[in-house]
C-alpha cells in the first residue's frame, strides 16, 4: 500500500503546504488552499522507449509527420500542423469559441479519413452533436464520447486507436484513484500527466481545452503548461465577432504567433489579413487617433491607438488604458511632461487599442505619445501617416526591429508616409519615410 498524507494545495497556482494557510505565499491569493490526500507512490512510466541511451549521431533525422487541418491560420500557429504524439492545450474564457474551433478541427481531420475521438465531458453526446449539425459537420470518422473517468477514456482510446483525441475539458476529467474532486490541482496534474504518456506511447495527437481563472491564466497548477507541448490562448471580447489566438509555448514551432478568426453562424472563419479587420471601422480625421504597425510573431499588423484627454474633476487625475501596459503609459506621460512641457497633472488620460488587441512591444510608444498630444491639442494626425518608434526616458526615439516588414504592411494598406526612428533610418521607394530623433521633434513634424 502506498503511504498517504494530508497536503494543502492552492487552487490558483498549485503551491502545496503541510498545513492550511489563509494566504498562499506563492501567488498571494486568499482562501485558496484545499485539503487533499497525497499518495507517496513512485510513478513508473510505461512508455515504449529504449532503456539504454542513444548517441545523437545515431538518431534518425527523419522529421515527425504532421497532420494538416487545412485551417491555414491554425496550422501556422502550430508550426505547420498537428505533430503526431503531441499534447496541446487551448485556453480561453467561457463562450469564447474553444469548443467551436476544435469541433471544426475535428471535422477537418476526419474528412481526411483519419479517426477523431471527441471526449465531451461537459456536455452530453446529443448536445455536442447539435453543435456539430449547427456548424454543418457530419462525418463517420468523428466519434463522440461523453465520459469524465480517465480510466474509461483510456480504454476507449486503446480500443478505437484514433489519430486525434480532443478532451473538453481537462478540468472535468478525474481519476477515481484520487480522493480529490475533479478540477482540483491534484486531479488536473495527474490526468494531464497520464494523457501526456498516452500521447507519446501511442503516437496520438491530443488537444486539451482548459478553463481560465479570473486573472486570465489557465486554471490548474502551473505544471499543466509545462507538461504540454503547445499552449494556445484564445482572446477577444465575446460581444465582438472576432477572436485572437496567441501561441505562448510551442516545442515544434515559433512562439508569439497570432491568428485572427471571425465568429459567424457557420463557426470560426480565419482572417488572412488582420490589418483590414482592425482598420475597417476607423474614422479618419478624429483627434487622438494614430495608426501603428506592430509585429505579432512573424506577422505585422496595423492597429489604431486612440487617446482621450479631458480636464479632471477630482484631485487625483485618472490614468486608464486598454490593450497596453498601464505602467508604460504612466512612463510616457511623465516623459511628455518633463521633456515636452505638457501639463497633464490636472487632466484625465484614457488610451485604448481599438479592436481588443493587447500590445506589449515598445514600438508603439511614439504612437501613444502622438495620440495623447493630438487629443490634448485637439489636432488631427494625418490619416495617411503611420508612426513607429520606442521612446526612452530622455525623450529620445529608439530604433525598433523588423522595420522593413512594418513599412511593407503599411504600403499594402495604402499609407503614404511613415515617421520612423532616425537611428536605423530606412528609405523606402513606395512610402515616404521621415526620421525622428526626439519626441518634441516628432510632435512638431506632425502638428507643424
Amino acid at each position: 500500500m502506498a503511504k498517504t498524507k494530508t497536503v494543502w494545495h492552492c487552487n490558483e497556482c498549485g503551491h502545496s503546504e503541510p498545513k492550511w494557510a489563509g494566504q498562499c505565499p506563492s501567488c498571494k491569493e486568499w482562501n485558496s488552499f484545499h485539503e487533499e490526500m497525497h499518495f507517496e507512490a513512485r510513478f513508473e512510466s510505461q512508455l515504449k522507449l529504449p532503456a539504454a541511451p542513444i548517441r545523437l549521431t545515431e538518431v534518425s533525422e527523419e522529421e515527425t509527420p504532421r497532420m494538416q487541418t487545412h485551417i491555414k491560420e491554425f496550422d501556422r500557429l502550430l508550426g505547420g500542423g498537428l505533430m503526431q504524439g503531441s499534447l496541446s492545450l487551448v485556453g480561453g474564457e467561457p463562450g469564447i469559441g474553444k469548443s467551436t474551433l476544435l469541433m471544426q478541427v475535428s471535422n477537418a481531420i476526419a474528412r481526411q479519413g483519419l479517426v477523431v475521438l471527441y471526449v465531451c465531458g461537459e456536455e452530453s453526446v446529443s448536445q455536442t452533436s447539435q453543435r456539430a449539425r449547427r456548424l454543418g459537420i457530419s462525418s463517420e470518422n468523428l466519434l463522440l464520447l461523453s465520459e469524465t473517468n480517465f480510466s474509461l477514456i483510456k480504454k476507449q482510446v486503446e480500443k478505437v486507436k484514433p489519430d486525434l483525441v480532443i478532451v473538453d475539458s481537462i478540468q472535468i476529467i478525474y481519476k477515481s484513484e484520487l480522493s480529490s474532486a475533479p478540477g482540483s490541482v491534484t486531479q488536473v496534474r495527474e490526468t494531464a500527466t497520464e494523457l501526456m504518456h498516452l500521447a507519446k506511447q501511442n503516437d496520438i495527437s491530443i488537444l486539451l481545452i482548459g478553463h481560465v481563472t479570473k486573472s486570465g491564466e489557465i486554471a490548474g497548477p502551473r505544471v499543466l503548461e509545462h507538461l504540454v507541448d503547445t499552449v494556445l490562448y484564445f482572446e477577444g471580447d465575446r460581444q465582438h465577432n472576432y477572436r485572437l489566438m496567441r501561441v505562448v509555448k510551442n516545442r515544434f514551432g515559433s512562439t508569439d504567433e497570432i491568428a485572427v478568426f471571425q465568429m459567424g453562424e457557420g463557426g470560426l472563419k480565419e482572417i488572412p489579413n488582420p490589418s483590414e479587420l482592425f482598420l475597417e471601422e476607423r474614422m479618419k480625421g478624429n483627434a487622438g487617433s494614430v495608426i501603428i504597425p506592430t509585429v505579432e510573431g512573424s506577422r505585422p499588423i496595423l492597429i489604431e491607438v486612440q487617446a482621450l484627454v479631458t480636464d479632471t474633476a477630482y484631485s487625483t487625475p485618472s490614468r486608464r488604458c486598454a490593450g497596453l501596459d498601464s505602467n508604460r503609459l504612466a512612463l510616457l506621460l511623465a516623459v511628455m511632461e518633463k521633456r515636452v512641457g505638457y501639463q497633464l497633472h490636472n487632466r484625465d488620460v484614457f488610451v485604448s487599442v481599438a479592436g481588443g488587441m493587447k500590445i506589449t512591444e515598445p514600438a508603439i510608444d511614439l504612437g501613444v505619445v502622438l495620440a495623447v498630444a493630438s487629443s490634448l491639442m485637439n489636432l488631427t494626425v494625418d490619416p495617411e501617416t503611420i508612426v513607429i518608434g520606442e521612446v526612452g526616458l530622455g525623450g529620445e526615439i529608439r530604433s525598433v526591429p523588423r522595420l522593413e516588414e512594418r513599412l511593407k504592411e503599411a504600403v499594402h494598406m495604402g499609407f503614404k508616409k511613415a515617421l520612423i526612428p532616425k537611428k536605423g533610418y530606412l528609405e523606402h521607394k513606395q512610402i515616404e519615410t521621415v526620421g525622428m530623433e526626439r519626441v518634441e521633434e516628432a510632435i512638431r513634424a506632425v502638428f507643424n
